[in-house]
Order: C-alpha cells, then sequence, then structure tokens
C-alpha cells in the first residue's frame, strides 16, 4: 500500500479497533498466478503479543486449498470513506489550484495462515462470530438456538482459518495535508451532509483545534 507521509498511521490498537469496527475483510491469497479474493468476516485478538484474525470458508470455496499448501495471504479492511468535493476548501477561493480527492481509513494485515478442518476449533470460533454481531440485539440468537444434528452438518461445510499477522499497516487519509482552513472546511462539509464518521476523523487526525 502506498503510504506517503502524512497518512500512515502504525498504533495497533487503532488499527484493531478499525478492524473490530469494520470486521469484513477482503481475504486475497496468491498460488502460483491464481489469485483469489473473498469477502470474509474476521474476529480480531492478541495472543502471545501477536495480533492474530480467525475466520471461517465454505469447504466449497477453493481458496482455503490455497492457504494450506502455503500461501501467504493478504486482508484489506475498509474503514470509513468519502468523496471530498475542492469547493469545501478555502485555498479554491484563494487561487482555485484545487482536485477532488477520496478520504479514507484502511488497514492491510499480511501474514500467513493456518487452516483448521475440526470442530474443536470451529465450534468456539462460529460461537464468538456470532455473540459478537448478536450482542446488542433485544433477544440475541445463539448457534446452540439451532438443532444440534443441524450445526455438526453445518460445521463439517466449513473449514477454519487463522492468520498470525507478521505486518500490519495501516492508511488514515484524512485530509492532513491540506491548510488547516481546507481541513476545516472539509470537516464542516461532511459534517453537512451527514458523513460524521469521516468528519470525526477528519477533526481528530487533521489536528483541528476547536473554536
Amino acid at each position: 500500500m502506498y503510504q506517503p507521509p502524512h497518512f500512515i498511521e502504525t498504533d495497533e490498537t487503532v488499527l484493531r479497533a478499525l478492524i473490530e469496527a469494520h470486521p469484513l475483510g477482503l481475504l486475497i491469497s496468491a498460488a502460483g498466478e491464481d489469485v483469489l479474493a473473498n469477502p470474509v468476516p474476521f474476529l480480531v485478538s492478541v495472543r502471545d503479543g501477536i495480533t492474530t484474525l480467525r475466520a471461517h470458508l465454505s469447504r466449497a470455496n477453493p481458496q482455503w486449498r490455497h492457504i494450506r499448501d502455503g500461501a501467504s495471504v493478504l486482508v484489506v479492511f475498509q474503514g470509513a470513506d468519502s468523496y471530498v468535493t475542492p469547493s469545501w476548501y478555502a485555498s479554491k477561493a484563494e487561487h482555485g489550484k484545487v482536485v477532488p480527492t477520496w478520504n479514507y481509513a484502511m488497514v492491510q494485515a499480511r501474514g500467513t495462515a493456518t487452516v483448521h478442518e475440526g470442530s474443536e476449533w470451529l465450534r468456539p470460533q462460529v460461537n464468538e462470530l456470532t455473540d459478537r454481531h448478536e450482542a446488542d440485539r433485544p433477544a440475541p440468537w445463539k448457534v446452540d438456538d439451532a438443532p444440534e444434528a443441524f450445526v455438526e452438518a453445518q460445521l463439517r461445510g466449513i473449514v477454519g482459518i487463522e492468520i498470525a499477522v507478521a505486518q500490519l499497516t495501516g492508511k488514515w487519509k484524512v485530509s492532513q495535508n491540506r491548510p488547516e482552513a481546507d481541513r476545516r472546511g472539509v470537516h464542516a462539509g461532511l459534517t453537512q451532509q451527514g458523513d460524521g464518521d469521516m468528519a470525526d476523523l477528519v477533526g481528530l487526525h487533521g489536528g483541528l483545534k476547536q473554536t
């Protein structure tokens, strides 16, 4: 990932927080000339000081065979993103030398994945993933709500993926390279159009002082 100095994010706590907030990662693997990419919901945790990603794939999905054969993997997590019009820049009125851009926050994780085919690994992963996304619902659904024979059959149809992350990189492109007046204009424009998530990132990472 192209990383101009303005946009680099290195705090792994911040990077993991983006993964937790946007857990659907694009899992990319290559074996020879064959490149596969699939969107997969992940769990992120820290084990022995190493960021670890866990997920599962359908057994019918050929990507897990790539991974089983030792392919390196890349997982891309996309956070908030927004189009930025030059009309928001104060410098547009000053000299007009402005162009549109796109703001975004992104995390990329690289490492070697391990494949797990047994229910002793898969059942806890599926339980945790389900509980994570059902927790805020009025009546959370649990895996145990389904008939046991059905659950066992479903588990036989998937394989687990565990990635010990060797490299975790982040890019927060949120107008840090613009003059403060332009950043304020972007913040105001995003707020006005209801894009609060990106407006917050511009305010936080753009170093805007409250007036």
